[in-house]
């Protein structure tokens, strides 16, 4: 591997992604590379006050271009002060969400055109696709009531069940469009299960 590597995780909250992380940056760094890790949206100071706005249930009346926008603002800079570096660097970047997410729920969820959050996001990422993504594929009412009986929810978690359905659906969608990179893992089973499955995957780009 001459440059490094971009991975992503995506799933709905609450689907274990954190877990599988720590697990995939485990065994990433056992292969001998360097791993980072980073959250969207968040992982650099600039990004991180962004993601209080986004996420701030106090914030119930932003529009939907609006959280488009931020998200695409917090992701550009996680872009240029982490993960390009890193990747260019040689590093093996693992970040739990990307663009995907702004697909899923902006896109599907909030009906926002895709082409349109895609354009804004063009700039943002700077190129910076990832190489791998993977779907941790469990349902939104199972997911977020594991999520909720851990802390409190945000803005987002907040959204009827309806919106999560569509972007659960969404993160199908995009699965079965784009099955080279994003890789569907069902999320129904042992932690250790799924955590086998995934370094299968990884064998093949590490």
């Amino acid at each position: 591997m001459k440059k490094g590597l971009f991975i992503t995780i995506e799933g709905m909250d609450g689907s274990g992604k954190t877990t599988q992380i720590n697990m995939i940056r485990d065994y990433i760094s056992e292969k001998g590379y360097n791993v980072m890790l980073a959250r969207e949206p968040g992982g650099t100071k600039i990004s991180e006050k962004i993601r209080d706005i986004i996420l701030d249930p106090a914030n119930g009346a932003m529009a939907a271009i609006t959280e488009v926008l931020l998200y695409a603002s917090a992701r550009a800079q996680l872009v240029a002060e982490v993960i390009k570096p890193a990747v260019e660097s040689g590093s093996v970047v693992v970040c739990d969400r990307f663009i995907d997410s702004s697909f899923a729920y902006q896109g599907f969820g909030r009906g926002i055109d895709i082409k349109t959050i895609a354009d804004v996001n063009r700039a943002a990422i700077d190129g910076m696709m990832p190489d791998l993504t993977f779907f941790i594929d469990m349902s939104p009412e199972i997911a977020l009531k594991r999520r909720m009986a851990s802390s409190e929810a945000d803005r987002i978690e907040k959204e009827h069940m309806e919106f999560h359905m569509k972007a659960y659906n969404g993160y199908k969608e995009l699965a079965r469009l784009y099955p080279e990179r994003i890789k569907t893992i069902d999320g129904n089973r042992t932690v250790e299960e799924i955590s086998q499955e995934i370094r299968k995957w990884l064998d093949t780009v590490v």
